[in-house]
């Protein structure tokens, strides 16, 4: 390869690495942009508005976006440049790529040491080695969720004097004749109205993890946890229209219905007197 042809490889890719600095300080500062109106729209909401809680999710949305754009040019300029031709200058070298703010991983995690396997002998001279440190790094792992069966067993006892057999009683359970785990009830119930999961989603889910699950029976779970729950209810709805003041907000949200999507209205009654130096615990009703 003569020496204009290398001229202008290198010219072409320190043209690419210009361009390539620039859309990244461009990226940087509509980041760092929409960073601020989030934080500012943090600092003004006072109160749950439907309005700016929805421009404040679609902001952090584009924010994802975004940084997702930027981490993916980064790790394909790295690639390019890992691949690139041996002589390349240096100039043209892989920038370190922009890491994005870490906090640190909560102390309450259980750690799992992994030892990597050292040499025995040194490499250079084949003496004995002895250990001056170590250098740990830390990574985060997620463990799928994973389904066990309970089994609750219950022992026929007899007495050997008068034949009389005893047993102890079956354990409660939040429904009767009921399969479900209360954990397993709590997951269905948050994912229907606290992710705003369909039960149908849900199954397909479950399907996926190796348990099929009707949405009938899934649904015949949500009812009965629903009328358990009423006592719970009630008692929380007294307490909160029991107060001097109520404060009153409507949300919507989107529900799913047959073949279309309408839209659903969330009302959350609230009492709250802290601010009052009421002296009664603070609670919210949903309808």
């Amino acid at each position: 390869m003569d020496v204009a042809a290398l001229k202008a490889m290198l010219l072409a890719a320190n043209k690419r690495a210009a361009e390539a600095e620039k859309r990244e300080r461009d990226l940087d500062a509509e980041v760092e942009n929409l960073k601020l109106t989030i934080a500012k729209l943090q600092h003004e909401r006072f109160g749950p508005s439907s309005e700016r809680a929805r421009l404040l999710d679609q902001l952090e949305l584009q924010l994802g976006e975004l940084v997702e754009h930027m981490a993916q040019a980064s790790t394909a300029d790295e690639l390019a440049a890992a691949n690139a031709q041996p002589y390349q200058q240096a100039s043209d070298a892989k920038r370190p790529r922009r890491r994005p703010a870490r906090r640190p991983l909560p102390e309450k995690l259980a750690r799992e040491r992994r030892v990597e396997p050292s040499p025995t002998l040194c490499p250079c001279c084949g003496g004995k080695l002895r250990k001056l440190g170590e250098d740990i790094t830390q990574t985060l792992e997620r463990v799928p969720a994973h389904w066990k069966v309970i089994q609750h067993v219950r022992e026929k006892l007899t007495c050997r004097a008068c034949e009389t057999i005893a047993q102890p009683p079956a354990p409660s359970h939040p429904i009767a004749r009921g399969r479900a785990d209360p954990q397993l009830l709590a997951d269905v119930l948050f994912g229907k109205y606290g992710a705003l999961l369909p039960l149908n989603r849900q199954s397909e889910i479950y399907a996926r993890e190796g348990v099929d699950l009707d949405v009938s029976t899934l649904a015949d779970w949500v009812g009965a946890c629903a009328a358990t729950l009423m006592l719970l209810l009630d008692a929380i709805e007294r307490h909160v229209h029991a107060g001097e003041r109520i404060h009153v907000d409507d949300t919507t949200v989107p529900v799913l219905a047959k073949n279309k999507c309408r839209t659903g209205r969330l009302w959350g009654h609230v009492r709250d007197d802290r601010l009052f130096a009421g002296k009664a615990a603070p609670a919210v009703v949903f309808y």
